[in-house]
């Protein structure tokens, strides 16, 4: 990333210099811990930092107070100096009190993993939904941190003198903050709302819906794009994608669907994220199928494909029929790519980049859609105005394989998506 791309539509002058942090413990190996190190610089970089000094130590188990322990905080805090950081970002989500002991000694501004994705995600914001989404977030996570008397408020017991003009300053904060955490939430209930409206609609149309997930920077919106003939943003950047896209597709046999892009999950996705983005993430757990998109070249795939799946769970997408996709094969080897393929022989193999295998992706997509149907024989009074209705419902939701007219009868022979097939108002035999 070029000092000019990082800073560009900010005010800030300079990139801060940032120092990262993290431990190798319990059963944690060294080679993850330096991987999840490099990732945690990735994210530094997207929100607009140079990392010029990185502390990786061993330790059975994080020190309660200052996460590194007594000796080795002191040493960080000697190279903070020596090289001029601004910013102690720590690969772990800290407590409070660890934030508040490690700034006293570091002298710096220190935040963790957790603070940098929120103030990602705070960047990439562009609609009225994300910026409401993040900000729900970044409320939830600073609630409990503020630092200040609430030992000396509980003694006070309340009544006069802590109501009103005479509380604290702290406990104003606390109160709007929650105030703001109530209006906020409001906004995306209304949010959520209007998308479960638009899904019913886009439901009783018999449309089905695909949704987009994996790892951020897994190649999601190249593929969209390149399914949809869209433009919208990709980038090697992190999280360029917050506010999902939904366009329409297509399909050989002349039937559509409709494309959903969401935003890119990552190891450890804070909470407040995650529940703060449900009515985003709702679009995933209501889709007829999912495309877990996977960076096949990634050095620790499985690491990334289960915190996709940890996700998943979160938003009660787990029974959604689901099919992965190796993105980026273009960066393997044919020997690779044939092992790839001997593991996973469900899996399509794809370069959304240059279209390899993105028709094949395609016909799994149509023929995965087209299983899930329930083949029925109905037989209407074509002459009754409400069995004419329910017949061209018929011949627009599902595949018509016979259609007879015997002694003023009609026997239609069809295969029905069981997605639509409540809603299709047909006759009982």
């Amino acid at each position: 990333m070029s000092r000019h791309s990082a800073v560009r539509g900010t005010r800030v002058a300079r990139l801060e210099r940032a120092a990262l942090v993290g431990i190798v413990s319990g059963r944690a190996r060294r080679l993850e811990a330096e991987r999840s190190l490099e990732e945690l610089a990735g994210l530094a970089e997207a929100a607009g930092a140079q990392v010029v000094l990185r502390v990786l130590q061993e330790r059975p188990k994080p020190d309660p107070a200052t996460y590194l322990g007594a000796g080795k905080i002191d040493t960080l805090a000697a190279s903070c100096a020596e090289t001029s950081v601004d910013v102690v970002i720590f690969d772990t989500e800290l407590t409070p009190a660890q934030l508040r002991e490690i700034e006293q000694i570091v002298g710096r501004k220190v935040i963790d993993r957790t603070q940098l994705i929120l103030d990602i995600f705070a960047r990439r914001a562009r609609t009225r939904e994300g910026k409401l989404q993040v900000e729900l977030a970044q409320l939830r996570y600073l609630l409990p941190r503020l630092v200040g008397a609430g030992a000396a408020l509980s003694r006070l017991g309340g009544g006069i003198g802590t109501r009103g003009p005479g509380e604290t300053k702290l406990e104003t904060d606390r109160r709007r903050i929650r105030m703001r955490i109530h209006a906020v939430s409001e906004d995306i209930e209304h949010v959520r709302q209007r998308r479960a409206q638009l899904r019913e609609r886009r439901h009783k149309t018999a449309v089905p819906t695909v949704a987009l997930v994996g790892y951020t920077n897994a190649g999601k919106t190249t593929l969209f794009n390149r399914l949809t003939k869209a433009d919208a943003e990709a980038s090697d950047a992190l999280f360029v994608t917050l506010d999902p896209l939904i366009r329409q597709v297509r399909l050989p046999d002349r039937g559509e669907l409709l494309v959903s892009d969401t935003v890119g999950f990552i190891d450890r996705l804070p909470h407040t994220l995650v529940a703060a983005f449900r009515a985003t993430l709702e679009e995933v757990s209501e889709a007829d199928l999912v495309l877990h998109i996977i960076d096949a070249s990634a050095p620790d795939r499985d690491r990334r494909m289960a915190a996709v799946r940890q996700v998943l769970e979160e938003v009660d997408a787990t029974d959604v029929p689901l099919i992965e996709v190796y993105n980026k094969t273009d960066h393997l080897t044919a020997d690779e790519r044939m092992r790839l393929q001997e593991r996973d022989p469900a899996a399509v193999c794809i370069s959304a980049l240059t279209g390899s295998g993105v028709d094949e992706l395609v016909e799994t997509i149509a023929s995965r859609l087209a299983l899930d149907v329930r083949r029925i024989t109905i037989v209407f009074d074509p002459l009754e105005p409400a069995s004419r209705e329910r017949i061209a419902r018929l011949y627009r939701h599902a595949r018509v394989l016979a259609h007879e007219t015997r002694d003023g009868q009609a026997t239609i022979v069809a295969d029905v998506p069981r997605r639509v097939l409540g809603r299709l108002d047909l006759p009982k035999r």
